[in-house]
């Protein structure tokens, strides 16, 4: 059957019929939108969707807001939502995805990302964290791996219970073909997590130690050895997730501005009014162009294209929060929380002007540093002829570090 607009709006009244949102636990009614297929519509039926079309998820939404029901909160399990969700989706076994994806949704488990390292800098695919397989080690009849390293900018590590990880597993060939991907439990004895203390005071962030962390092999996505193809589709999706995060109009960074510019008068120049109506414009050219990546998606799997959204999503806020600081003068420079915190979640835009402008410096490394997003897009975007590269066919065992 095909499930349109209607047929949605009835089942989503029927959850809510069954589940009235004033007299039901949080987490149970989250449970039931899963289970009825209202979590994300185009996800198949039995994991949290209907094999609806993606477009269809605000009709979903809006009944569910007008009724005051419980949401999860993107910006405590963004990771798992945006980028272990769709991995698990396109390369998980079966065992997989209903083990994962329900308590990924409903905020039970939260999740982080294992990728970057202090050795590989931007160059993601120089990891060297190693994974050594070992026969029945994780128990009788069940092969496991052996894992060894240090990763670096971890967000949310202190709060997750699972993790995705990309660990070497063949030295011996060129460094994107020796690499496979994992499902980490951040229990395990041998995870070692310590915070990282950032310009605002807190440690949103995390380096992680790995020392004989074992992982069964039932644990594994996709092939070994393929662990850099999955990866491409947890950094593609992860630029969707932050460079085009759905927002209302005048959402994000440019809100906050905006309306300090509208109650306090005695604050505007003309060339503070020129830059404000410029970067309204161009926030929300990136909002309705977030939008229409997002409609464009083909099986939920987003391209390059992510990475031109990420760019400006950077660009823009560090521009924003820079003229809000100059707009508020010396009240623009006030920060008196300096407290070592280990945040649960990160709000941009519910601080003050301080943090806003301190911690958007951030928004061009995480998610892949800008300099990196500028290549991909003129390459797999643009198809601009790419850098020289004299390591792509050199073993990694073999390369300088």
């Amino acid at each position: 059957m095909t499930i349109d607009a209607t047929e949605l709006l009835a089942r989503t009244r029927e959850l809510l019929a069954a589940h009235p949102p004033g007299s039901t636990d949080r987490l149970e009614f989250l449970r039931a939108r899963f289970d009825a297929g209202l979590a994300w519509v185009h996800y198949p039926q039995g994991l949290g969707g209907l094999g609806a079309p993606r477009s269809l998820q605000p009709v979903v939404d809006a009944e569910l807001t007008a009724a005051g029901a419980p949401d999860n909160d993107p910006r405590r399990i963004g990771i798992g939502l945006g980028m272990a969700a769709p991995t698990i989706l396109q390369f998980g076994t079966e065992e997989q995805k209903r083990r994962f994806l329900r308590p990924l949704w409903t905020g039970e488990e939260v999740w982080c990302q294992l990728f970057s390292e202090p050795g590989a800098g931007s160059d993601l695919a120089a990891l060297g964290t190693r994974a050594v397989r070992e026969g029945d080690a994780a128990g009788p009849g069940e092969a496991a791996w052996v894992v060894d390293g240090q990763k670096v900018w971890t967000s949310s590590a202190h709060l997750a219970r699972w993790a995705i990880l990309i660990a070497r597993t063949d030295p011996d060939v060129p460094k994107h073909r020796g690499i496979t991907y994992f499902v980490c439990d951040m229990t395990d004895p041998g995870v070692d997590v310590r915070p990282l203390r950032q310009v605002t005071g807190e440690a949103e962030f995390n380096e992680v130690f790995l020392t004989g962390v074992r992982i069964p092999d039932a644990h594994r996505l996709g092939e070994v050895g393929d662990g850099w193809r999955v990866a491409q589709t947890t950094l593609n999706n992860e630029r969707v997730a932050i460079g085009g995060m759905r927002l209302p109009r005048e959402g994000g960074m440019i809100g906050p501005v905006s309306q300090t510019w509208r109650a306090r008068p005695e604050l505007r120049t003309h060339d503070l009014h020129q830059r404000l109506l410029r970067l309204w414009v161009e926030a929300e050219v990136a909002r309705l162009t977030g939008e229409r990546v997002r409609q464009q998606l083909v099986a939920g799997q987003p391209g390059p294209e992510g990475s031109g959204l990420k760019l400006s999503f950077a660009r823009l806020n560090q521009e924003i929060s820079g003229l809000e600081v100059e707009l508020l003068g010396e009240e623009g420079l006030l920060y008196d929380d300096w407290t070592m915190r280990r945040p649960e979640l990160v709000d941009f835009t519910g601080r003050e002007a301080g943090y806003r402008y301190l911690r958007s410096k951030g928004n061009s490394i995480e998610g892949g540093t800008s300099e990196v997003l500028l290549n991909i897009v003129a390459e797999r975007v643009l198809g601009l002829p790419p850098e020289p590269r004299t390591d792509k066919d050199v073993a990694w065992k073999d390369l300088a570090r």
